[in-house]
Protein backbone atom coordinates (compact mmCIF):
# COMPACT_ATOMS: atom_id res chain seq x y z
CA UNK A 1 0.00 0.00 0.00
CA UNK A 2 1.34 3.44 -0.91
CA UNK A 3 1.88 5.66 2.16
CA UNK A 4 0.45 9.14 2.56
CA UNK A 5 3.89 10.63 1.92
CA UNK A 6 3.69 9.36 -1.67
CA UNK A 7 0.71 11.66 -2.33
CA UNK A 8 2.00 14.68 -0.39
CA UNK A 9 4.55 15.60 -3.05
CA UNK A 10 4.42 17.84 -6.14
CA UNK A 11 1.41 16.82 -8.21
CA UNK A 12 3.35 16.31 -11.44
CA UNK A 13 5.77 13.99 -9.65
CA UNK A 14 2.89 11.98 -8.20
CA UNK A 15 1.22 11.76 -11.61
CA UNK A 16 4.36 10.43 -13.30
CA UNK A 17 5.00 7.90 -10.54
CA UNK A 18 1.42 6.64 -10.53
CA UNK A 19 2.05 5.04 -13.91
CA UNK A 20 2.54 1.33 -13.36
CA UNK A 21 1.08 1.36 -9.85
CA UNK A 22 -1.75 -1.00 -8.94
CA UNK A 23 -5.24 0.18 -8.02
CA UNK A 24 -6.68 -2.48 -5.73
CA UNK A 25 -10.43 -2.72 -5.14
CA UNK A 26 -12.17 -5.29 -2.94
CA UNK A 27 -15.72 -5.66 -4.26
CA UNK A 28 -18.55 -7.95 -3.10
CA UNK A 29 -18.14 -9.81 -6.41
CA UNK A 30 -14.41 -10.27 -5.91
CA UNK A 31 -11.01 -8.60 -6.06
CA UNK A 32 -10.13 -6.29 -8.97
CA UNK A 33 -6.62 -4.98 -9.61
CA UNK A 34 -5.83 -2.49 -12.38
CA UNK A 35 -2.37 -1.29 -13.40
CA UNK A 36 -2.53 2.46 -14.10
CA UNK A 37 -1.45 3.49 -17.59
CA UNK A 38 -2.87 7.00 -18.03
CA UNK A 39 -3.24 9.94 -15.64
CA UNK A 40 -3.75 13.73 -15.71
CA UNK A 41 -2.53 16.37 -13.26
CA UNK A 42 -4.67 19.28 -12.05
CA UNK A 43 -2.67 22.01 -10.33
CA UNK A 44 -5.20 23.77 -8.14
CA UNK A 45 -6.05 27.43 -7.89
CA UNK A 46 -3.55 28.53 -10.60
CA UNK A 47 -4.79 25.94 -13.11
CA UNK A 48 -7.82 27.16 -15.12
CA UNK A 49 -8.76 23.53 -15.87
CA UNK A 50 -8.94 22.47 -12.21
CA UNK A 51 -12.19 22.30 -10.25
CA UNK A 52 -10.50 24.57 -7.69
CA UNK A 53 -9.32 27.20 -10.19
CA UNK A 54 -9.19 30.68 -8.72
CA UNK A 55 -9.73 29.31 -5.22
CA UNK A 56 -13.19 27.89 -5.94
CA UNK A 57 -14.38 25.85 -2.96
CA UNK A 58 -17.69 23.99 -3.08
CA UNK A 59 -19.26 20.89 -1.50
CA UNK A 60 -18.36 19.07 -4.70
CA UNK A 61 -14.61 19.76 -4.58
CA UNK A 62 -14.16 19.98 -0.79
CA UNK A 63 -12.11 16.76 -0.72
CA UNK A 64 -9.45 18.42 -2.89
CA UNK A 65 -8.88 21.01 -0.16
CA UNK A 66 -8.10 18.36 2.42
CA UNK A 67 -5.42 15.82 3.17
CA UNK A 68 -3.46 14.05 0.44
CA UNK A 69 -4.11 10.38 -0.19
CA UNK A 70 -7.88 10.62 -0.40
CA UNK A 71 -10.09 9.82 -3.38
CA UNK A 72 -11.90 12.69 -5.06
CA UNK A 73 -14.76 11.17 -7.05
CA UNK A 74 -17.16 13.38 -8.98
CA UNK A 75 -20.13 12.92 -11.30
CA UNK A 76 -19.94 14.42 -14.78
CA UNK A 77 -22.09 14.77 -17.91
CA UNK A 78 -25.02 13.50 -15.87
CA UNK A 79 -23.93 9.89 -16.35
CA UNK A 80 -20.29 9.14 -15.43
CA UNK A 81 -17.99 9.12 -12.43
CA UNK A 82 -14.33 10.13 -12.50
CA UNK A 83 -11.78 9.33 -9.77
CA UNK A 84 -8.79 11.39 -8.66
CA UNK A 85 -6.19 11.09 -5.92
CA UNK A 86 -5.63 14.23 -3.84
CA UNK A 87 -2.04 15.50 -3.62
CA UNK A 88 0.03 18.19 -1.88
CA UNK A 89 -0.91 19.55 1.56
CA UNK A 90 -4.27 20.65 3.01
CA UNK A 91 -5.30 24.01 1.61
CA UNK A 92 -3.45 23.45 -1.67
CA UNK A 93 -6.22 21.76 -3.69
CA UNK A 94 -4.53 19.67 -6.36
CA UNK A 95 -5.20 16.16 -7.65
CA UNK A 96 -4.39 13.56 -10.28
CA UNK A 97 -7.19 12.17 -12.44
CA UNK A 98 -6.95 8.42 -13.02
CA UNK A 99 -7.75 8.06 -16.70
CA UNK A 100 -7.09 4.42 -17.48
CA UNK A 101 -5.30 1.15 -16.94
CA UNK A 102 -5.18 -2.55 -17.70
CA UNK A 103 -6.86 -5.23 -15.61
CA UNK A 104 -4.33 -7.63 -14.08
CA UNK A 105 -6.68 -9.45 -11.72
CA UNK A 106 -10.45 -9.87 -11.62
CA UNK A 107 -11.22 -9.62 -15.32
CA UNK A 108 -14.37 -11.71 -14.84
CA UNK A 109 -15.66 -9.20 -12.29
CA UNK A 110 -14.85 -6.29 -14.59
CA UNK A 111 -16.71 -7.92 -17.47
CA UNK A 112 -19.77 -8.33 -15.27
CA UNK A 113 -19.61 -4.66 -14.28
CA UNK A 114 -18.86 -3.41 -17.80
CA UNK A 115 -21.43 -5.37 -19.76
CA UNK A 116 -19.04 -7.97 -21.12
CA UNK A 117 -16.07 -5.64 -21.74
CA UNK A 118 -12.83 -5.45 -19.78
CA UNK A 119 -11.24 -2.35 -21.32
CA UNK A 120 -10.53 0.54 -18.94
CA UNK A 121 -9.19 3.20 -21.31
CA UNK A 122 -11.12 6.15 -19.97
CA UNK A 123 -11.92 7.52 -16.50
CA UNK A 124 -15.61 6.54 -16.64
CA UNK A 125 -14.76 2.99 -17.73
CA UNK A 126 -12.18 2.76 -14.96
CA UNK A 127 -14.67 3.87 -12.31
CA UNK A 128 -17.26 1.44 -13.60
CA UNK A 129 -14.78 -1.44 -13.52
CA UNK A 130 -13.63 -0.57 -9.99
CA UNK A 131 -17.06 0.23 -8.57
CA UNK A 132 -16.18 3.85 -7.74
CA UNK A 133 -18.99 6.34 -7.25
CA UNK A 134 -20.31 9.03 -4.94
CA UNK A 135 -20.01 6.76 -1.87
CA UNK A 136 -16.25 6.45 -2.40
CA UNK A 137 -15.66 10.21 -2.54
CA UNK A 138 -13.28 11.11 0.28
CA UNK A 139 -12.07 7.54 0.83
CA UNK A 140 -8.66 7.39 2.53
CA UNK A 141 -6.38 5.28 0.32
CA UNK A 142 -3.77 4.87 3.08
CA UNK A 143 -5.85 2.91 5.60
CA UNK A 144 -5.48 -0.52 4.03
CA UNK A 145 -9.21 -0.96 3.58
CA UNK A 146 -11.22 -2.00 0.55
CA UNK A 147 -9.53 0.53 -1.77
CA UNK A 148 -5.83 1.32 -2.01
CA UNK A 149 -2.91 1.77 -4.39
CA UNK A 150 0.13 -0.48 -4.30
CA UNK A 151 3.60 -0.86 -5.79
CA UNK A 152 4.62 -4.36 -6.90
CA UNK A 153 7.98 -3.23 -8.27
CA UNK A 154 6.81 -2.77 -11.85
CA UNK A 155 8.72 0.11 -13.46
CA UNK A 156 7.61 2.33 -16.33
CA UNK A 157 10.69 3.84 -17.97
CA UNK A 158 10.71 7.41 -19.23
CA UNK A 159 11.23 6.38 -22.86
CA UNK A 160 7.82 4.65 -23.00
CA UNK A 161 5.87 7.60 -21.60
CA UNK A 162 4.12 10.30 -23.61
CA UNK A 163 3.32 13.71 -22.11
CA UNK A 164 0.40 15.25 -23.96
CA UNK A 165 -2.40 17.81 -23.38
CA UNK A 166 -5.34 16.97 -21.17
CA UNK A 167 -8.74 15.94 -22.51
CA UNK A 168 -12.06 17.80 -22.39
CA UNK A 169 -10.76 21.07 -20.93
CA UNK A 170 -11.04 23.41 -23.93
CA UNK A 171 -12.78 25.90 -21.63
CA UNK A 172 -9.40 26.44 -19.89
CA UNK A 173 -7.92 28.33 -22.84
CA UNK A 174 -4.15 28.00 -23.15
CA UNK A 175 -4.11 25.70 -20.11
CA UNK A 176 -5.85 23.08 -22.26
CA UNK A 177 -2.52 22.64 -24.08
CA UNK A 178 -0.36 22.17 -20.99
CA UNK A 179 1.31 18.72 -21.21
CA UNK A 180 -0.12 17.41 -17.95
CA UNK A 181 -1.31 14.03 -19.21
CA UNK A 182 1.00 11.05 -18.86
CA UNK A 183 0.30 7.96 -20.97
CA UNK A 184 2.25 4.73 -21.33
CA UNK A 185 3.10 4.37 -25.01
CA UNK A 186 0.93 1.71 -26.68
CA UNK A 187 -1.94 2.05 -24.21
CA UNK A 188 -5.15 2.69 -26.21
CA UNK A 189 -5.77 6.13 -24.74
CA UNK A 190 -8.60 8.26 -26.08
CA UNK A 191 -7.98 11.58 -27.82
CA UNK A 192 -4.21 11.64 -28.35
CA UNK A 193 -3.15 13.74 -31.32
CA UNK A 194 0.29 12.35 -32.06
CA UNK A 195 3.07 14.16 -33.85
CA UNK A 196 6.38 12.94 -35.23
CA UNK A 197 7.91 10.49 -32.82
CA UNK A 198 4.60 9.99 -31.03
CA UNK A 199 5.35 12.51 -28.32
CA UNK A 200 2.11 14.41 -28.79
CA UNK A 201 1.59 18.17 -29.09
CA UNK A 202 2.88 20.52 -26.42
CA UNK A 203 1.91 24.02 -25.49
CA UNK A 204 4.23 26.84 -26.49
CA UNK A 205 4.04 27.81 -22.85
CA UNK A 206 4.52 25.37 -20.00
CA UNK A 207 2.22 25.22 -17.01
CA UNK A 208 2.96 27.66 -14.14
CA UNK A 209 5.60 26.75 -11.60
CA UNK A 210 4.32 25.52 -8.22
CA UNK A 211 3.77 28.34 -5.71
Amino acid sequence: MLPRAFYQRETKTVARELLGKLFVRKLPEGLVVVRLMEVEAYLGIHDPAAHTAGGRRTPRNEVMWGEAGHLYVYFTYGMHYCANVVTQKPGDPQAVLLRGGVVVLGEEVVRLRRGGRSDCNGPAKLCQALGLGREQNGYDLTTGGAIFLADDGFKVEDDVIMRVPRVGVAYAGEAALWPLRWVVRGFPAVGIRTVAGGAGPRSRREEPKPR
